[in-house]
Parts: structure tokens; sequence; C-alpha cells
């Protein structure tokens, strides 16, 4: 299928080829008939990532911060490689759009054949064929055409922004800003019973207001404060709607001075909220943020997982506020069609933006649309895309599989396994195609899919790596093994005991190997610091230190099956690993703040008695000062220290001596990982970790999540 994308290093816009995505559970595949551009947001995400590295770390210092912190840490080499692999993605531009269902997961709630309309930045593309989860999905009256449904989005954020400022009849209300949003927003305002008054800079789109049948607008350059003034009968504005972006405050300051004493102000578009005090003080004015289309943005519980918010407390989520857009439109009393400028083929996206951009001499646009093919309805999803020819391999190569392809995968795993001689990279699936179709470009493979069953069945594929989400690892790797291939799974394993049950059974009958990421075992200063006990005969005293970093509730580590289990377990295999021996018993605590921002699990400490004396203690601390390396070891034993920091450098004491190494760069041991398991593969085996270590660090993962209220939920909602 194709779609629109942006990278967002080069700045290079393309409408590429890529595989249609998966279906999942809680969502539907829609086939796209029209979607609507959002000039005023796309336009900014191609302006940002046209800008140079130095104006990209201007426009986010933020993240500027960040990339500082990672280079305190990490170093400037692997910092510079990571910064890269995250500036080096394709952004889906698009998100609002129409179309029919053809595929429908389990308690959508959807059918195949309904007309919808949907919303989401990731979700809603501009693409023939969009995944999108069921709270960003409404049905389309009977009445209401694809384009003008194509709005909905567009309708909801002006929605939310009109209900923040609690509208009541007869009151005046200005909108600054007469784009799309501020058009949708006039009509409203007037739906609303208030008397819409509208603002702005360019002419062109005051007369359009005005064909909507909206008398009182005006252009900026006239004296507005004055129209304004006669048009509220003296009294000024009982309620301004900001729906303008300006790098200056001047919209906002204008808002100002057109309101009376007491007035509501609410802000859609992008100002800068310098707030003028003496005004606002003098005037009691009351300024309000809306946020996007509602209730339920930016909550993945809300958006992701499917759960609504009840009504009767939270009346308008952003799903009904979508409802409530189309209810209008079937009434008649927002229009749309009007708005509509242009209409473009996918392939003619560079023409389109060109135009927004105003890079067409004589032509204005307004609401501009991308229109779909009209697709044969009996012909199957493309949900495979072929990348390059098939090329003779020399004997003994380990011909390579990935499901799932994301930061990490991209700036580590894949870097990593690349290095390892004798391998050639097969096929790649994920669930949405851009990411699937950059990745296989960028690292030579020969096809991308969006089934990740598709990869199980290639018998070219010698060895399956599975880099996805963590709730979908298990019935990965069983059907991985059962399908007689050799399986490296990124940590954690499986994310509760059932799974662990599951994966024991398939690799009991299996013939592949199974491999798990615990990649810190092969460090070569892990491995240095192991040795330097070699032979002493006395129990090892340890102590590993986490400076984690703060994940804040409802992030993906979080809705994943925990910090715990899905990061302490590295930790604790490296115990295992520096002494040899199983853990017989485990204590986890959890720090019992009351503090809501925090997650317990985020700070906790584990004793660890292993077979043979040793002990070992892990201190797992998410609020640490970032400039704090994040990692460190220490081991003590027989009068012998190693201190081991950030896998950067390793202090081995002896006596009266004392030995100092350091690496280059910081090395964890991912890529000796992949050369063990490589090796491994084409030798036929043992596995470079044997399946009791992995099942028993598993195992003491859910062991600590239980003590301290951490236990994963048992169901996986992720895979279909």
């Amino acid at each position: 299928m194709k779609q629109v994308l942006q990278n967002m290093k080069s700045g290079e816009l393309r409408v590429a080829d890529v595989a249609a995505p998966a279906l999942r559970k809680g969502g539907v595949v829609v086939r796209t008939a029209a979607s609507c551009i959002s000039a005023g947001t796309e336009r900014n995400i191609m302006e940002f990532a046209r800008k140079s590295y130095l104006d990209k770390a201007r426009a986010r210092p933020d993240l500027v911060r960040q990339v500082v912190d990672k280079v305190r840490k990490e170093g400037v080499a692997n910092t510079y490689r990571a910064v890269m692999s995250r500036l080096d993605v394709e952004t889906a531009l698009g998100y609002s759009c129409a179309g029919e269902v053809v595929e429908a997961g389990a308690d959508s709630g959807f059918q195949p054949g309904d007309r919808v309309a949907c919303a989401g930045m990731g979700f809603a593309s501009h693409a023939e064929w969009n995944y999108v989860p069921k709270n960003l999905v409404v049905r389309i009256p009977d009445n209401v055409s694809y384009d003008d449904a194509s709005y909905t989005t567009l309708g909801a954020i002006a929605m939310q922004g009109v209900r923040t400022l609690d509208i009541t009849l007869g009151e005046h209300v200005v909108v600054i800003g007469l784009g799309l949003i501020g058009l949708l927003a006039l009509q409203m305002v007037d739906a609303a019973g208030g008397h819409a008054i509208g603002i702005d800079l360019d002419p062109r789109k005051v007369e359009a207001a005005r064909k909507l049948g909206f008398p009182h607008v005006i252009a900026r350059g006239e004296d507005v404060e004055t129209a304004v003034q006669g048009w509220t009968r003296g009294v000024g504005a009982d309620a301004v709607l900001i729906a303008a972006s300006a790098p200056t405050t001047d919209p906002l300051h204008l808002a100002i001075s057109l309101s009376r004493k007491r007035a509501r102000l609410a802000m859609v578009g992008m100002v800068p909220l310098e707030i003028p005090h003496k005004p606002f003080y003098e005037k009691e004015l009351q300024l309000r943020m809306s946020t996007s289309y509602g209730p339920g943005r930016y909550d993945p519980t809300y958006e992701l997982d499917g759960i609504d918010y009840p009504l009767p407390y939270v009346r308008w989520t952003e799903q009904r506020n979508m409802e409530s857009f189309l209810d209008l439109v079937a009434a008649g009393k927002v229009r749309v069609a009007p708005l509509t400028t242009h209409h473009f083929a996918l392939p003619q996206a560079a023409e389109a933006y060109a135009l927004l951009e105003g890079k067409v001499p004589g032509e204005h646009a307004l609401g501009v649309l991308f229109s779909m093919p009209q697709a044969d309805k009996a012909a199957a999803i493309p949900r495979r895309i072929e990348l390059r020819t098939v090329r003779s391999l020399q004997s003994g190569t380990v011909r390579v599989g990935l499901i799932g392809a994301g930061t990490f995968t991209r700036g580590v795993l894949l870097p990593a396994l690349a290095t390892v001689p004798g391998i050639a990279f097969q096929g790649v699936s994920t669930a949405g195609g851009a990411t699937g179709e950059k990745t296989g470009q960028t690292h030579g493979f020969r096809y991308a899919t969006t089934d990740w069953h598709e990869i199980l069945r290639d018998a070219d594929i010698d060895l399956v790596v599975i880099a996805t989400q963590h709730r979908a690892h298990a019935a990965m790797v069983v059907a991985a093994l059962q399908a007689g291939k050799h399986v490296f799974v990124e940590k954690p394993l499986c994310v509760n005991r059932d799974e662990l049950a599951q994966i024991r059974a398939a690799h009991a009958g299996a013939q592949g190997l199974l491999h798990v990421g615990f990649n810190r075992r092969f460090a070569p200063l892990c491995g240095d610091a192991k040795a330097h006990f070699a032979g002493l005969g006395e129990p090892l005293t340890l102590l590993y230190r986490i400076n984690a970093g703060y994940a804040p509730p409802g992030s993906t580590v979080h809705r994943e099956g925990g910090r715990v289990i899905g990061e302490v377990c590295h930790f604790i295999d490296t115990f295992v690993y520096m002494t040899g021996k199983p853990v017989r018993r485990l204590t986890a605590r959890a720090s019992a703040g009351q503090n809501s921002a925090l997650v317990n699990e985020d700070t906790v400490s584990l004793v660890l008695e292993h077979e043979d004396g040793h002990l070992g203690t892990i201190v797992y601390a998410a609020r640490g000062n970032p400039l704090v390396p994040k990692e460190r070891i220490e081991v003590h034993a027989g009068l012998r220290s190693a201190v081991l920091d950030d896998f950067t450098s390793l202090q081995l004491f002896e006596g009266s001596k004392k030995k100092t190494q350091r690496a280059l760069l910081q090395n964890k041991g991912h890529r000796d990982q992949m050369a063990a398991l490589v090796e491994a593969v084409r030798r036929g085996g043992p596995a470079p970790i044997d399946f009791e270590t992995i099942a028993h660090v598993t195992e003491l993962t859910f062991d600590a999540a239980e003590q301290i209220g951490g236990t994963a939920p048992a169901d996986d909602d992720e895979v279909a």
C-alpha cells in the first residue's frame, strides 16, 4: 500500500510502498476513503524535520539536556549512535481520516463494512489502510460523506476548545485564527447559542467565514477592538478561543484586549504562554487550556488499551467529541464541504504540501484532502512487500528473521547482529508497515511484512529474533519453537508463570535453540571481573546499583509487565553468572511512598542468597540524579574486590595492587552475545545460556514482583 512519510533526520517527504498494518485485538483495520491534512500540525512537523541539527536542538532544549546527560553517562560515540538512530525514523503524517472497516478485532465493537471516522497520529495516517484502536474510531451517520467525515478529528479539537469555554446562550465569543479549526469552532459557537465573532490575519480566511454565513468577522489590520466593541454593545467578549498559532504572544495580547472583565480564554493553537500580570489581574481573566480532542488524549490506557472513562463522570471524551461532531455535520449545523478546496491522490503528496506551504503561486488552500482509489473489496490486504532480490549465500550462513523493530532494536540489536560474520537478513515483521519498510531497506532484508506468522512460515529463515512488546514474547516464542526455528527473544522471556510453563513445554519438544537477551554476562569487562575471583573458594559478596531513571505511571514499561520483570531480570542473571550458582532464596522490598506520580516498584531492593553462600544485593532506583552513571557493580571476597562502572571501566583490587581497565566505548555485551548465539546455531548447540538458567532467572523475577505487589496480568492482548 502507499503511505505518506516524513524523515525526521533529512526532512525528506515521500510516498512509500509499505505493507498494510496488522490487526490487533481491540481495534480495526480500515480501508481509507478520504484523509484530511491538518495544515498547522503537519506543516510544523515538516518544518522541524527540515531544520539543521543545530536548529532542531534550539527548538527542543529538553531533548538537548537528555543528550548531554547521556554523553556524561555513556560517552560521545554511543550517544551519537543513539541520537542518529532516533532521528533516522520516518513519521507517518496525518491523523484524521474516514473509510470502511475491513477487519475488526475481538471486543472492538465494530464489524467489517462499518463506515467509520478515525483519529490519532500514527493510526489515522495518510495511508490506504490503517489500524486504529477502538476508542479512536466512530461510526459515520448515513447522510455524511467520507470526505466530510475525514474532518472528524479536527472537528473534535475545535469542539473541545469550545466546550472548555462553557458558553451559555447569548454570549459573544471571539475566535482568533480562522484556519480549519477556527472555522469549525465558529459554527460550533453558533450551534451552542453563542454569537460568533471571527478574526484572522488573512483576508481570504475572513472571506471564507463570511461565505459560511458569519457577518461578524474581521481581518487584522482593521480596527478590531472598535469592531468587537460595537458587535458586543460595548461589553467586550464573554469568551475568546485562540485557534491561531504564532511564534509571538500577539494572539494572547489581542484576546486580552477584546475581553470583558472576568472573561474566559481558551488556548487551542500554539502560542507562547507569557502571561502579562497586570491586565489579567485587573480583568480577573481565566485562561483555560484545551487538550487536543478531549479527555483520553495521551492516556495509553484509554487510547491503546481501549478502557473508556465512565460517561456519568466524564461526559465528553475524545471519542464522544468525535461522535458529537459527526452529529452536528449530519444535522447540517456544521458544514465542512465548503471548506474543502483541493483533492489529491496520495502519489501527489509533494504537490499537496507545497500548496499548503504557499509555494504554488495564485493558489490558496484551506481544506486539502487525500482521496484514495476504489479498491477491490475481494482483494487480499497487502501485508508483504519485496525489498531486494534473492542472492546466493555461502554454506553455513545463518538466515535471520526479525519480529519487531523498535528504537532499541534499530539502534542496538540490529547493528550488533550486523557485525557478526556469516549472517544474512531475510524478513522483517512489524505491526506498522512504515517501520518495517525503513528497517528492511536500511539493513538489507529481502522483504518486510506486518504478519509475524509469515516469518515463521518462511523455510529460508534459521534464526528468529523477537523484539516486540513484552506481553507478546511468550506466544511468539512458543510459535517459533513449534515452527522449528532457533529463537532469540529480547528480555524478558515472558511476563507470568503460565506463559513460562507454555514455553517450557514448547522447548522440551523443540529442535531449535532458545536464547534470551541477557547480554551483560557477555560484556568483556564483566567476564574480567568474574575471572578476578576464579578459584578463590570463598563466597562472593555482590552489590549491583542501578540508577534506572524515572518512568511515569502508564508508560510502556509499566504496561508491559513492570520494571522488575522487564529490567531487573538483567541484573539477577548477572549475579547468577558471576557466582556460577543458582539462587536459593530471594527477598524483595519496594519503596512505600505515597506519591501518586511514582510507581513503587520503580525503587526496589533485592537480596539474593545463592547456593554456596554467595550473597548479592540489587538496588534499583528510579529517582537518582541523572548525572550519576546508570550501573555500578561491586564484588568482594578473599581480600579481593572488583568495581565495574557502567561497563566503561573496571577496577581490580588484590592486596596492595590496583589495576584499572578502560573501554574506549561502553560495551554491555550485545555484539558478543549475538556472535555466541550465531555460532551456536551454526554448530547446532548448545545455547549460550542453558534453558534452566533462563527459566530460573525468569521465575526469580516473578518471585520479586509478587513480593512487592507488581505481578503482571496473566492474559495477553497484543498478539493477533
